[in-house]
């Protein structure tokens, strides 16, 4: 059973960074493709940044590439994703998730985790 936990959430002020990470259990997460998305309240769940099995692959979302990071510790069997400089505008739920149904864009994976919960204050 695939079971994917995320962490590192919490409350911070405009400018603060956050590390957020995915730890996978019954998937081994160096050879999937792994995304996290995010969701605000009232708005549509949204590509945030994703990884391939090569980590050499990297995507953003075009307004996120110079705050954000992706990353991967195979020993670890965990995704990251830093996040810098941020803003309110970046308050969300952040999921992450492995094993894209089509692009990898698309919030079409199969398997989520239940989320972490990222405010930021003004």
């Amino acid at each position: 059973q695939v079971r994917l936990v995320e962490s590192g959430g919490g409350l911070v002020r405009t400018g603060d960074s956050l590390r957020l990470s995915c730890a996978a259990s019954g998937r081994t997460l160096s050879n999937a493709a792994v995304a996290w998305f995010r969701q605000a309240p009232g708005k549509e769940r949204e590509f945030v940044a994703a990884i391939m099995w090569s980590a050499m692959n990297t995507y953003y979302k075009d307004s996120l590439k110079d705050r954000f990071t992706i990353s991967r510790d195979n020993a670890k069997n965990t995704v990251y994703l830093q996040m810098d400089s941020l803003k309110p505008e970046d308050t969300a739920i952040y999921y992450c998730a492995i094993d894209p149904k089509s692009m990898y864009r698309n919030p079409e994976y199969d398997y989520w985790g239940q989320g972490t919960q990222v405010t930021v204050s003004s």
